[in-house]
C-alpha cells in the first residue's frame, strides 16, 4: 500500500481524534468527571479524564470501515472487526473504572476475556516463530498481550507520554511493514492509531487540558498489543519487542521491585523510573521528549534488522538505548532540570 495513504489516513485520523477530544473534553467538564490530585498523582488541580472516550471512537470507527470498505486487501475483516468490537467492550468497561472505581479482580477478568477471545483473531503464524508448540504459543501469547496492555495503562501517568508511545509504535510497525513489503494490512491500521493518539497528545501534551483514562490507556494497550503480536507472528518479532521496549523495561521492573518490596503492585504509585524523573525535573514535556528521542532510536534499529542487521547485535543496541534513558532518569535531581 502507498506512502500517500498512510500519511492520509494518519492524518485524517489525527484532525478527527483532536476534534473529538475538544467535544469530550468540554462534556466532560460539564459533567464534573475529573481527576483530582492525590499523593500518587504526577499533576496538580484537577483535570478532566475519559479523554481516550474520542480516541478509541475514532480508532474502532476507522478500523470497522477500512475492514469492510476494502475487503481482502487488510487481510480478514472479520478478525480486525473482531478485534476493534472487543476494544470498545473493554475500554468501556473501563470507562466504568474511571466514573466509580472496580474491583481489580473484575478488571482483571474483563481484560483476561477479551484477550482470550482476541487470540482466535490473531494471525494463523506462530508469534514466537515456532519455538513453542500451537497451543503453547497462543497461551503465551495470550500472557504477554494481558500484560502489554496493563503496563501501557501503568504507563501513562504524565503528561504527553501517551501520544510519544502510541504515536511511535504506530509509525514503527507503518514503517516496517512498508520497507518489508510483508504484513502490509497492518499499517494502515496502524498509521489511524498513530495519528488518533498524537491528534489526542495536542490536548494532553503539558499542561495536560485532559487525560486519557483507562477507557483510553487499557483500550490503546489492547489495540496495540494486537498490532505487536500480528508482527511478530508475521515473522518481525524482534522489531516488535524493540518498538514498546522502553515501556516494556520500566513497567516490569517497577513491578518487580515493588513485589520484592511487598508493596501493593496493583494500586496506583509514582514508582517509574519516568515518574521520578518528572518530579525531579518538574517538566512532563522534557521527560516525554526524552522518551520519544529513545522510541526513534528503537525505530531505527528495528528498520536496521528489517534490513538484515545483526539481530543479536541490533538486541544489544536496543536494550542499551533503553538501559542508558533508564539510568539517566534514575539520576536525576530536581537540580538538573527546571523547577
Amino acid at each position: 500500500m502507498s506512502w500517500s495513504l498512510h500519511i492520509g489516513l494518519g492524518l485524517g485520523a489525527c484532525i478527527s481524534a483532536y476534534l473529538a477530544t475538544g467535544a469530550v473534553l468540554r462534556l466532560l467538564t460539564v459533567r464534573a468527571i475529573l481527576d483530582h490530585a492525590n499523593e500518587r498523582s504526577s499533576h496538580a488541580g484537577t483535570v478532566p479524564r475519559g479523554g481516550g472516550i474520542a480516541v478509541m471512537a475514532v480508532i474502532i470507527a476507522a478500523w470497522c470501515a477500512l475492514a469492510w470498505l476494502a475487503p481482502g486487501k487488510l487481510g480478514d475483516s472479520f478478525n480486525i472487526t473482531t478485534i476493534a468490537l472487543l476494544a470498545a467492550g473493554l475500554a468501556g468497561f473501563s470507562f466504568l473504572d474511571d466514573l466509580r472505581g472496580l474491583p481489580t479482580l473484575q478488571r482483571l477478568m474483563m481484560q483476561l476475556l477479551a484477550v482470550a477471545l482476541g487470540c482466535l483473531a490473531l494471525p494463523d503464524s506462530p508469534v514466537f516463530q515456532g519455538l513453542l508448540p500451537p497451543a503453547a504459543d497462543r497461551l503465551a501469547a495470550g500472557f504477554c498481550w494481558l500484560w502489554f496492555l496493563n503496563l501501557f495503562n501503568f504507563m501513562d501517568g504524565i503528561d504527553g507520554i501517551t501520544a510519544v508511545e502510541g504515536g511511535s509504535i504506530g509509525l514503527g510497525i507503518v514503517l516496517i511493514t512498508q520497507i518489508s513489503g510483508q504484513a502490509g494490512e497492518l499499517g494502515p491500521l496502524s498509521a489511524i492509531a498513530a495519528g488518533a493518539v498524537i491528534g489526542f497528545g495536542f490536548l494532553n501534551w503539558r499542561p495536560a487540558r485532559i487525560f486519557l483514562g483507562d477507557v483510553g490507556s487499557v483500550g490503546l494497550g489492547f489495540l496495540l498489543g494486537w498490532l505487536l503480536l500480528s508482527l511478530a507472528a508475521a515473522g518481525h518479532w524482534l522489531p516488535a519487542l524493540l518498538l514498546c521496549l522502553y515501556y516494556l523495561a520500566d513497567a516490569t521492573w517497577t513491578l518487580l521491585r515493588r513485589m520484592v518490596r511487598g508493596e501493593k503492585f496493583w494500586q496506583a504509585h509514582r514508582s517509574h523510573f519516568y515518574q521520578h524523573a518528572a518530579l525531579a525535573c518538574g517538566d512532563h514535556s522534557r521527560i516525554a521528549l526524552m522518551i520519544l528521542a529513545c522510541n526513534m532510536l528503537l525505530i531505527a534499529i528495528a528498520l536496521w534488522t528489517v534490513l538484515d542487521g545483526n539481530q543479536w547485535l541490533a538486541l544489544i543496541l536496543g536494550g542499551g538505548t533503553v538501559a542508558f534513558l533508564l539510568w539517566c532518569f534514575a539520576r536525576m535531581k530536581p537540580q538538573d532540570g527546571m523547577e
